[in-house]
């Protein structure tokens, strides 16, 4: 058990460093190569900005759906040590280690969260997205929810309420086609 268990948090710690520089990554901002005084229309530059908005819900949608996975196994993991410790079963040391996996788990839902108040935040600024803010306005509330999941422990719990963030994100993205 002690193995699997190790093998679980290796993975989640993989995800983890990988989670937040996907999340927070920019995309690099395209030049137009056209010659001086052909610009753009607003019709071309408002659809770049949706795609670039709909881009942006589909890496929140891989973030949330990659985390999802990993928490499945970790919450059975985490949930395990905690029912050898009420049994007396587990030593000091992966009671320890356990607490830290845990605070590692609150701390990668917290990252989620934040992008996703950052996204609705960008959604609400941007005229060219803010009809698609109704329909996102709200997940990172869910996110948020599954926040407090994980503060009291209920890792399987805080995962269903990231299902349902990923839900949404996906109609708002489904919206922008």
């Amino acid at each position: 058990m002690h193995r699997n268990l190790a093998l679980l948090f290796a993975a989640l710690l993989v995800s983890l460093m990988l989670l937040p520089g996907t999340s927070f990554a920019q995309t690099r901002k395209r030049t137009n190569s056209k010659a001086p005084g052909t610009g753009s229309t607003t019709a071309q530059k408002a659809a770049e900005v949706q795609r670039e908005g709909a881009t942006r819900v589909a890496q929140q949608i891989k973030n949330v759906t990659q985390f999802i996975y990993v928490l499945g196994g970790i919450a059975k993991g985490l949930e395990g040590v905690d029912d050898a410790a009420k049994r007396n079963e587990a030593s000091p040391a992966i009671l320890e280690q356990n607490r830290k996996y845990k605070q590692q788990v609150r701390t990668a839902i917290q990252n989620l969260r934040e992008g996703l108040d950052q996204l609705e935040i960008d959604f609400r600024k941007t005229p060219e997205l803010q009809r698609y803010y109704i329909s996102l306005a709200g997940v990172a509330q869910g996110a948020s929810t599954a926040e407090e999941q994980a503060a009291e422990n209920k890792f399987d719990q805080a995962g269903r309420s990231l299902l349902s963030v990923v839900n949404r994100l996906t109609d708002v993205l489904l919206g922008m086609r």
